[in-house]
């Protein structure tokens, strides 16, 4: 680790909750929705308007609405006209890289207070159509779905996943001989651990509440609760839910329920030098001590996080076994068996270390805004860290297209 980046500091993470598709954040875009978390942030921190140098926002399906959305919610959320933003787009990551990129530039000097994290409103994710610049042509125009046709171009012209994101967890299922029992249990203890951590009140402290219009006057509801855990979900209940590729695989095991959702809501953190987050009453929560990045083939984008981490492992010295906490994004129960096996296979993780990974569920059970994930994880994580009076986290997740993002990050005392 640089000397440079061993003094940037991940300040006060901060979240919305996490809207069902179609749910209660409906009305609201991805700007409204970062704007609301930037909103929540600086009432929280009592950061000025002129305090912060750039905007740093994932989102991974962004159209001309808000382009550039870091700066459109920047202005949104009424911080100074000066203040720059910009969107960047990794794919599920893309929250989490967010944050990686803001600590570089602070770590260069280029920056020295950045807003960074992510949003998405999958829930207004429109569909549209390519060629209408140069005219119509027939008697039909076709309208493309703007979500399920990234999940098949992601890998290119020469690597076309036709089934998206699906297919590839039905890959690394028949590759890895996982069961669709395996599943289900895995995905029932996901919802299992975020009812049991919404009861607990662990949540409260992250998500901003969100103002939510409601019919056409001024009414407005007040969203600060996930939507998305289902209660008394049991392995017994997921097992009657039908694959969805059933009619083009018999051996299909992807279900809705073991599967994350498709998701609305924003995350946000503070990313400074330690001197500065001193000077403005910031609470440093965990600092960056390194990250990876990895590409894997297209069909087999789940199992990206097991070359990204073991990539981070290598230059940091460690191993799975010194980390408190463990966060591996659930895109699909047999994207993170699949995980799982490799890491029991060549990392020493062992069942009992299943206590350390995502102790509060994941994208199965809390949902999936791509854009905002990687920022929502490292929210909860973050926090978490600090409860447990833990010293290092490791984040990781898999990447449409085929990449794996790992960052290890150690609690500020």
């Amino acid at each position: 680790m640089s000397r440079a980046l061993a003094d940037v500091v991940v300040c006060e993470p901060v979240r919305t909750a996490v809207g069902r598709r179609h749910g209660a954040l409906a009305p609201l875009a991805a700007a409204d929705l970062a704007a609301a978390a930037i909103s929540g942030l600086v009432d929280r921190t009592g950061l000025s308007a002129t305090d912060v140098d750039d905007v740093i926002l994932g989102q991974c399906y962004p159209n001309g609405e808000a382009p550039a959305i870091g700066r459109v919610a920047a202005l949104d959320a009424g911080l100074d006209i000066r203040t720059p933003g910009i969107q960047i787009d990794r794919r599920c990551g893309s929250g989490l890289q967010a944050v990686l990129n803001a600590a570089m530039q602070v770590a260069v000097g280029a920056s020295e207070v950045v807003i960074a994290g992510g949003a998405e409103s999958m829930s207004n994710s429109e569909f549209y159509s390519l060629g209408l610049r140069g005219g119509v042509r027939g008697d039909r125009v076709e309208f493309v779905d703007r979500i399920a046709r990234g999940r098949v171009t992601s890998g290119g012209r020469d690597h076309p996943i036709p089934g998206g994101m699906l297919e590839t967890a039905e890959n690394l299922r028949a590759e890895y001989s996982i069961s669709r029992a395996e599943q289900d249990e895995l995905a029932a203890e996901s919802q299992r651990r975020a009812v049991a951590a919404q009861d607990g009140r662990v949540f409260d402290e992250e998500i901003v509440p969100v103002r939510v219009p409601r019919g056409g006057g001024d009414d407005v509801v007040v969203v600060d609760t996930d939507e998305h855990p289902r209660r008394g979900v049991t392995a017994a209940s997921l097992a009657a839910l039908r694959p969805v590729r059933s009619r083009l695989d018999p051996d299909a095991t992807v279900t809705a329920g073991n599967a994350s959702g498709e998701n609305d809501g924003a995350a946000v953190c503070v990313v400074t030098t330690r001197d500065r987050a001193e000077s403005l009453g910031l609470r440093a929560y965990v600092r960056p001590l390194g990250w990876s990045v990895t590409g894997v083939h297209p069909a087999w984008m789940g199992i990206g996080p097991v070359s990204a981490t073991a990539g981070l492992l290598g230059d940091l010295g460690l191993r799975l076994a010194d980390f408190d906490l463990i966060e591996l994004n659930e895109a699909f129960a047999a994207q993170v068996l699949a995980c799982l096996r490799e890491w029991e296979g060549g990392f020493g993780f062992t069942a009992a270390d299943r206590e350390r990974l995502n102790v509060h569920g994941s994208g199965i059970s809390l949902g999936h805004p791509v854009g905002a994930t990687g920022t929502r994880i490292l929210t909860t994580m973050a926090r978490e860290l600090a409860r447990r009076q833990g010293r290092l986290a490791l984040e990781t997740m898999c990447l449409g297209g085929g990449q794996g993002l790992a960052a290890a990050f150690e609690r500020v005392p």
